[in-house]
């Protein structure tokens, strides 16, 4: 319908002579229901190149406006915006292009299959994935989902930090376990990670099992002294845990990069000398200095140590160098808000190499922080982390569903609270249990009604006129808008939210009315109605990565 009315706006200033090309038509949906469907300012933003009143362009406007099938009446309100109100037809249309389109509706063409690479959870393997890990790998997976939505080539990618210091506190906390050193004994490394992960790594070590993480299978050496097999062992260990914590959240990758991939191909080096041959770095007190402050940073930024080694940001440039020249026109991280400092030197980092990458590549999505409470107290230690709640603690109390859900609910840039209690409820008050519930609803209607949905094709929409059906109707027509939006906006939270509204709707217009009632042509016109939204349900739980069950 916006490109619709955006037709006929552009259509009436042609014919009055009025040049649009300087001036969007930008179309938003009223709060007030009473304002119409959408309104436009258009009238207003003429207003100062033509030297006219707005209430007057906006009056021209509306008496330029051709015949249209769709539109019952179009109102100046205010200093000169136009309200515009959609006839039954228009609302009722929407069915037909559900129907005729089914798991494509709410998708388009947005991207244009440009070539787009979403990084997200990119997880030390230190650890088993805990819960900020969890709300990265929601909100990763739904943007490339949405973006995939919107016509984009999307990869999905993890990025494994498996070099420098972490790292090294890995393997001396396995070694001290290996040597029977207890987690709380003084001598164990003073950085060391404690949780009872690492004794399960230190077994298995000594039981020399092979593990295998995405395409490398490692065999344990046994030997207690090579610090190196043992690296290289409890790397892959973890990288394994994590696949299965990924598993089991429902989450694929097309590619895992390693840090440690870098130095041994070059790629750190490499990217270091085409820095040095741009100009734009120094030496000082023995250490290499890159200007970062030319692009923007607040400082300059160390490259190479006075001691020796790089910093941790050259290899993040290097891996960002990398993806530019995988070809992506567009890369999205989806990272922890402690990464916010780190955005400003590595696009400086790819300025300073002078290859003509756009100083706001890549794009950062960061997310708070996420506190899990249960009752009225937060849960803060996993018996197996030591340290935090896992994602497998969720995905174990209340589900992969509502840890998915609950995660990506809110703001990325809001902090979230997960209520384990409100997470397991099987109520209205727990927000995936009534979209989900929604949508069974409609299956055991239209189970109940047993006919090929064929037949609703042809059901005569124009019987749909109470207020619920209008209503829900409307709702169902905003999810390719929303759909489109959230994409844009790297904003899948919006889904949640359209998601919830769409039930509410569905829920009063199903606790109002009778569905299989005597009347056929009746029947089949809810029906359809209803056919049609249980497909809008399952495609925006599909965006969220949520079942849509057909029993509940």
């Amino acid at each position: 319908m916006k490109a619709h009315l955006t037709e006929l706006l552009n259509l009436s200033a042609k014919s009055l002579n009025l040049d649009l090309n300087e001036t969007a038509v930008h179309l938003e949906r009223p709060k007030n229901a009473q304002h119409g469907d959408f309104s436009t300012n258009l009238a207003m933003l003429l207003a100062k190149p033509l030297r006219q009143n707005p209430r007057a362009i906006a009056e021209c406007l509306i008496a330029g406006l051709p015949v249209s099938n769709y539109l019952a009446k179009a109102e100046i309100a205010g200093a000169g915006f136009i309200n515009f109100t959609l006839n039954a037809n228009a609302k009722q249309a929407i069915i037909k292009q559900i129907q005729a389109l089914g798991t494509d509706f709410g998708k388009n063409k947005n991207g244009a299959h440009q070539k787009v690479q979403v990084e997200f959870v990119s997880a030390n393997p230190t650890g088993p994935l805990h819960v900020g890990h969890g709300r990265g790998a929601a909100v990763g997976d739904c943007l490339a989902r949405l973006l995939d939505a919107n016509g984009w080539d999307v990869t999905r990618e993890f990025y494994y930090n498996d070099a420098g210091a972490q790292i090294d506190n890995l393997t001396l906390s396995v070694q001290a376990r290996l040597n029977g050193i207890s987690t709380d004994a003084e001598n164990f490394p003073e950085n060391g990670y404690r949780g009872e992960y690492i004794v399960d790594i230190a077994n298995a070590y000594l039981a020399k099992q092979t593990v295998v993480a995405d395409d490398v299978a490692v065999t344990a050496s046994g030997d207690m002294s090579d610090a190196e097999a043992i690296r290289k062992f409890a790397v892959a260990y973890l990288r394994h845990e994590q696949d299965l914590d990924l598993q089991a959240f429902q989450i694929k990758f097309d590619v895992f990069s390693l840090e440690s991939a870098l130095y041994s191909q070059g790629k750190v080096e490499s990217t270091v000398q085409a820095l040095i041959n741009s100009g734009n770095t120094y030496e000082q007190e023995n250490a290499l200095w890159l200007r970062t402050t030319d692009f923007g940073d607040d400082k300059d930024r160390v490259m190479r140590k006075s001691e020796g080694g790089y910093t941790y940001f050259v290899p993040d440039v290097a891996y960002h160098l990398d993806k530019w020249q995988r070809g992506f026109v567009r890369v999205i991280n989806e990272q922890g808000a402690d990464h916010h400092s780190t955005i400003t030197r590595v696009r400086a980092g790819l300025q300073a190499l002078n290859l003509g990458i756009p100083a706001a590549w890549p794009d950062y999505v960061l997310h708070q922080m996420v506190t899990v409470m249960r009752g009225s107290e937060e849960v803060k230690l996993s018996k197996r982390a030591g340290s935090y709640v896992t994602l497998r603690d969720l995905i174990e109390e209340v589900g992969c569903d509502a840890t998915r859900y609950f995660l990506v609910a809110r703001r990325t840039d809001s902090q979230l609270v997960f209520d384990i209690d409100l997470a397991r409820t099987q109520n209205n008050d727990n927000p995936v249990y009534y979209i989900q519930y929604a949508h069974a609803r409609i299956c055991s209607v239209l189970g109940q009604w047993a006919g090929e949905l064929k037949v609703l094709e042809a059901a005569d929409l124009s019987l749909l006129n109470s207020t619920h059906e209008s209503e829900l109707m409307q709702r169902l027509s905003e999810f390719p808008e929303v759909v489109s939006n959230a994409a844009n906006d790297l904003a899948p939270h919006s889904i949640a939210t359209y998601l919830k509204d769409c039930a509410s709707d569905l829920h009063s217009y199903y606790n109002e009315t009778k569905f299989l009632v005597d009347d056929l042509p009746t029947k089949l016109a809810r029906l359809a109605l209803i056919a049609a939204t249980q497909l809008v349900l399952k495609n925006g739980l599909d965006l969220l990565g949520v079942s849509a069950p057909q029993k509940m």
